[in-house]
């Protein structure tokens, strides 16, 4: 059973009787749940918000989901899945695990299609091949125009999410799509491609001034092809000689920066050997590291065209930015910053929040405690068969919980059943908000539901209670309920909530 922390390792109880984090939360007042967005300052609010797709609505209605929302879980913001093609935002519980105790009791899985669940006004997409992007499971529903004015009407703001997740059918896809190592099309789309970059500033500007929404809140949970290579993240097996993109677009993209293709693309070849052969455990004379650590000396092209991708991703969320600014100069934008931030150091070195406060009104910064367990445990085994073959991967653990100041959490064993602490909330909601240097706001994501192995850890009350009351008591400008609210149970909302006003009513 896992035990009941807080941060700091304080007992629960005493935690929340430590007024000095909660009253500055209470200072804020009572969440506005009559009051329309605009009668108060952004900066003065905490946003108590969730992500929420189509298909809740069209299952439950709409009048009743915004009315749940915001009596169990003192919901004010609503986070309105607008566009992807995937199923982590989009959709009903993802086939394989239980249903939530509401909604349709059935799959989706053989109707769920993805896209923009709004309607795309063509003349925002005059200089892109991506024009037939509309959802069609849901027939003609606007999902915005639906969702929009209801949630108004109580008082609550409505943020439109759009994800870069596609799927390689979509006409145009073919056309943009990233090529890899191997001169295959993929199903991800290049950054460098303009069609590429007028297709997500179209979308972008298209939602702003079609619809009276709040902001955006954009999602790109890609790595560059030194990440992809070794499979350092929680959610991608090792794919060295699928890494990407070598296309024309990225080719002219690294003359201006003043990178040798050939060599880059010699350097991966290089790095993909290396890979195959740790993975069959032919181990290099003088061991794993020193070899991956020689081929970046005599390679480093392999940093460089690691760091040409997280330029185009950077140029994306500026250009992103600046298309709402014009649209709508009053609205804001967010960028949601992937787990792997985390707990990989290579990927948080390329991740600066001051860097990316400049380009963002809000950062909603992932912090899931309970499936964060599977994840890095998934994390430390990538990268404990490549690079760090040699040590023992209980040693990486405890290694890289130094590194990225962890505290006390679960042995290497235990990590996926018991998760990581409501003190690894708090801890990293700390750390962005000291990051952005006052530039932004700082929203964490919290962790309701989101699916784990049989095995592992599920989100209980008592565990949404402790991480909701971990982030706001670090300071956060407040929250986002995550991923979606199709695979939440009420009762974990309703601990969300509970959360909330348990810490107005001690200011």
């Amino acid at each position: 059973m896992k035990k009941s922390h807080s941060p700091g390792g304080m007992p629960r109880r005493e935690f929340l009787r430590d007024s000095t984090g909660l009253a500055a939360f209470a200072a804020a007042g009572p969440i506005p749940a009559l009051v329309k967005a605009a009668e108060q300052p952004a900066a003065a609010r905490k946003t108590i918000g969730i992500q929420v797709g189509a298909v809740s609505f069209v299952d439950e209605g709409t009048e009743t989901v915004l009315d749940l929302l915001q009596e169990r879980g003192a919901v004010d913001t609503i986070y309105l899945t607008t566009f992807t093609y995937g199923r982590g935002l989009a959709g009903r519980q993802v086939p394989g695990q239980p249903f939530p105790d509401h909604g349709r009791q059935e799959s989706d899985e053989k109707t769920f299609h993805g896209g923009n669940y709004a309607i795309p006004h063509p003349e925002f997409y005059d200089d892109t091949v991506l024009k037939q992007t509309r959802a069609p499971e849901h027939g003609a529903l606007d999902i915005v125009a639906t969702v929009l004015p209801a949630a108004k009407k109580r008082g609550m703001r409505v943020f439109s999410s759009i994800e870069d997740v596609f799927r390689s059918d979509i006409p145009g896809v073919k056309e943009v799509a990233e090529v890899d190592l191997q001169g295959r099309k993929t199903s991800t789309l290049c950054l460098y491609h303009p069609d590429v970059r007028a297709f997500w500033t179209g979308l972008a500007t298209d939602l702003c001034k079609s619809y009276e929404i709040d902001g955006i809140l954009f999602f790109n949970e890609r790595n560059g092809p030194l990440l992809n290579a070794l499979g350092a993240s929680h959610a991608q097996s090792i794919a060295s000689s699928r890494v990407t993109c070598f296309c024309e677009h990225h080719q002219r993209a690294a003359r201006e920066q003043g990178i040798d293709y050939e060599r880059a693309r010699q350097a991966y070849q290089k790095l993909d050997q290396f890979i195959q052969r740790a993975l069959k455990d032919q181990r290099p004379s003088d061991g794993y590291f020193v070899e991956f650590w020689r081929l970046l000396v005599e390679w480093p092209e392999i940093i460089a065209w690691d760091r040409l991708f997280d330029l185009a991703k950077h140029q994306v969320l500026a250009e992103v930015n600046a298309a709402v600014k014009r649209a709508r100069p009053g609205l804001q934008v967010g960028f949601h910053i992937e787990h792997v931030n985390s707990f990989n150091p290579l990927f948080r070195a390329t991740r600066s929040y001051a860097d990316l406060a400049t380009k963002a009104d809000f950062l909603k910064v992932v912090v899931y405690n309970n499936c964060g367990g599977e994840r890095y445990v998934n994390f430390i085994r990538n990268v404990g068969s490549t690079v760090f073959r040699d040590v023992p991967k209980e040693e990486i653990l405890r290694f890289n919980n130094h590194l990225l100041n962890y505290g006390e959490e679960a042995a290497l064993d235990q990590l996926a059943t018991t998760g990581l602490s409501p003190d690894y909330v708090f801890r990293e909601t700390k750390r962005a908000l000291a990051g952005v240097e006052g530039k932004c706001l700082v929203l964490p994501g919290i962790d309701i539901g989101i699916p784990t192995g049989k095995a592992s850890r599920k989100a209980s009350p008592e565990d949404t209670y402790d991480a909701v009351t971990a982030a706001l008591k670090a300071g956060a400008d407040g929250l986002i309920l995550s991923r979606k609210y199709s695979e939440m149970q009420l009762s974990n909302l309703s601990a969300a909530g509970r959360a909330v006003r348990d810490l107005q009513a001690r200011g």
